[in-house]
Formats: structure tokens, sequence, C-alpha cells
């Protein structure tokens, strides 16, 4: 078999060729490139999507997290010094939109069988100064329950959802990006709803919170020359608005192949080397099946070198989610005497496997076969 591409982005896009070639040939007949109807389309469209009462498209799912932060400062919710919950394992820019707004990131543990933050673990670490839960929905499962519901309301606390990884997933028929009191959205390419350069978004029910994001994100001004905030440079553009609209229809559909996919590796792969992610919610017909959109699939694997290099062997291509917590990177160094075992444990030993929506069934039984015949 010819190499397996850890994510083939060629053969994602050419599945929407016609749609997309008529979607930027509309965008370069307007002769309207930023802030036009494309991009209120997709709000509002998104916004149905996700059971959030406001939309607004901006650069990337970074400054989405920045500026859902920064709104909150303008609002008073939130000030220099405050302490937000963190996951300890995640990518860094879930870190980096809190220490960038003068925030103090806490970091809290995952748990071990979902990589999600461990929400058992909050209450213990909230102090007066907590004033934030950042929840990250890792790999595309949902990190929710009524214990994190209830930490909100008792502590009075905001929840802000980083959904980079999990646009589409579910909890109890609420779709991720409208659970929390803010949500960030990141649309890179490799997402399971991905534009064809950068982009991202910012859900919220909060009206007031919304005007100032995109404010914030519009040079901080609300009618032009005349600026309320310090804002910053961050859209969705045009070009890229009419693609996610494209791309939207077909959301759903691609969650449910990568379901498909991930269900095919959970039950074809034995080898006793490797731990699986357990989600026996992922059975055909569970109410929860939707609460994953595997994002990506991950394994566990504490010979993960020797793994990585057999697969790469049999020409399948695997990647790292991810290698260094954020309390062990160079750029938060005084973090770094902390210690998270279970997060540095993770990072020692994790290993995605090749997923998406296009990747064929004999593709992913050509993966499970290489990786059942791994041996340390």
């Amino acid at each position: 078999m010819s190499e397996i591409k850890f994510l083939d982005l060629l053969k994602i896009n050419q599945e929407h060729r016609a749609e997309l070639i008529q979607a930027v040939t509309e965008v370069i007949d307007s002769g309207w490139f930023l802030n036009g109807d494309f991009l209120t389309k997709f709000e509002k469209e998104f916004a149905i999507y996700t059971g959030a009462k406001h939309v607004i498209g901006v650069a990337n799912g970074l400054d989405a997290l920045k500026l859902i932060f920064q709104s909150y400062k303008e609002q008073g919710v939130l000030n220099d010094g405050d302490e937000v919950i963190v996951p300890a394992h995640t990518f860094i820019a879930s870190t980096l939109a809190v220490t960038d707004n003068k925030l103090v990131p806490i970091f809290v543990e995952p748990d071990p069988a979902s990589f999600n933050m461990d929400i058992g673990l909050i209450e213990r670490l909230i102090t007066p100064k907590t004033k934030a839960i950042l929840v990250v929905h890792l790999y595309g499962r949902v990190c929710w329950s009524e214990e994190l519901e209830r930490l909100a309301e008792k502590y009075q606390l905001k929840i802000i959802e980083d959904n980079a990884q999990a646009v589409g997933a579910e909890w109890k028929g609420r779709k991720t990006g409208s659970l929390g009191h803010a949500a960030a959205f990141s649309f890179y390419p490799g997402k399971n709803l991905g534009a064809l350069g950068d982009g991202g978004a910012v859900a919220t029910a909060d009206a007031d919170l919304a005007q100032k994001v995109k404010a914030i994100a519009n040079y901080g001004s609300g009618r032009k020359y005349e600026h309320l905030y310090k804002g910053i440079n961050s859209r969705l553009d045009e070009i890229q608005a009419a693609f996610l609209l494209v791309k939207l229809k077909a959301l759903d559909a691609g969650n449910e192949r990568r379901r498909e996919v991930a269900d095919r590796y959970l039950a074809g792969i034995t080898n006793p080397l490797i731990e699986l992610p357990s989600y026996p919610q992922a059975q055909e017909g569970s109410a929860d099946r939707n609460g994953h959109v595997w994002h990506l699939f991950v394994i566990k694997a504490k010979q993960r070198e020797a793994l990585q290099n057999h697969l790469t062997a049999r020409g399948i291509q695997t990647l790292i989610h991810y290698p260094t917590p954020p309390h062990k990177q160079m750029a938060y160094l005084e973090y770094g005497h902390f210690s998270y075992p279970v997060s540095e444990q993770i990072a020692e030993q994790v290993l995605s496997l090749p997923i998406s929506q296009v990747l064929a069934g004999e593709e992913a039984d050509f993966v499970i076969q290489a990786v059942n015949e791994f041996s340390a």
C-alpha cells in the first residue's frame, strides 16, 4: 500500500473542489473581501449550528481565546493577576491566551483515561483570585459535567471553552461552543471544520461581550475612527468565510465518518503493548456517541519511539500531540519547577494515528495490522 498520510488535506478539499471554486469566484466577483456578506452569513449559520446567540469571525483560534479574555477584562470581570484554571495537558495556545492577558494559569492534571482536564481536581485549586475555568475539549472529546456547572455557579466563575478540536461534538444534546459563557473556535486547515488558510471564531450568549470582542478585533473600534479599546486587527476574511460555508454543510457527515474510523480502530487494535483511548460511549446507538468527534485518535505506548519508527517504515505517518506540556516549555520557565506527573507521562507516551473523514477502510485496516504487528 502507498503511504498513508496523517491527514490528507488534498483529498479532503477535493471532495468540495467545485463548490470551493464557485465560492472564491463569487467573492472575487463581489469586489468585497473583508467584513462583507459572506462573513455575515457564516456568522449567522455557525450561530445556528452551534446554538450560540452571537458568533464573531476572527483571524485564528488563538486570537479568539485572547479576545475573550481581553473582553472580560474590559467588562471588569477579570483583572490583571486573576487566576484561570487551565488543563496541564493541552496545546500551548490555551496557556498563551491566559498569560498574554496578564492572567495567571493554574494547571490541572488530566484524567489519564480521557486526556481531558480532570474536573474532580478543580475545586481544591480554587482561591479568592480564581475567576475563570478554561475548558479544552481535547482531541475532539467533550470535557463537561454537571460538577463543572456546579463549580461555576458556586464560585461565580466564567467557563470559557477552547473548542478548537471538537466542533460539532455534543453534551446532552447541546453542542460544544454553547455550553459555557464563551467559546473559541479554530478553523486551521487540519481541524474538522477547516478553512483553506487560518480562521477562528468567538461564540457567546453575552451580547455585551460579543460587542466588545467584535470591536477589539477591529482595532478597538465600534465605529470608524472611534476607538473605545486598545484593539488588534483580527479578521476572518470573505474568502475563508465563503469556504467555511461550503464545508459547514459537510461537517456532521465528516464527524460521523471519523467515528466510524475510530470504531474500526477500537475494535481492531488488540496489541497488548498499546493503550487505546477509553471511550465506552462510542458504541453505535449510545446517547453519548456524539460526545466525541475524533479530531485525533491518540493511543499510548511505553515504547512510543519504536512504535512510531515501526509505523514510519510501513509508510504510515503519525504525530505526537503533544510532546511537551506547557509548564515544561522554555516560554514558561517560571512554571518548570512544578510537577504534573500525569501530564508528563502522557507527553512521553501518546501517539496520534491517521484519522479523517477520507481515510478509507482498507487504509484503516492497514494501520490496524501494522500496530498489531509491533513488538518491543
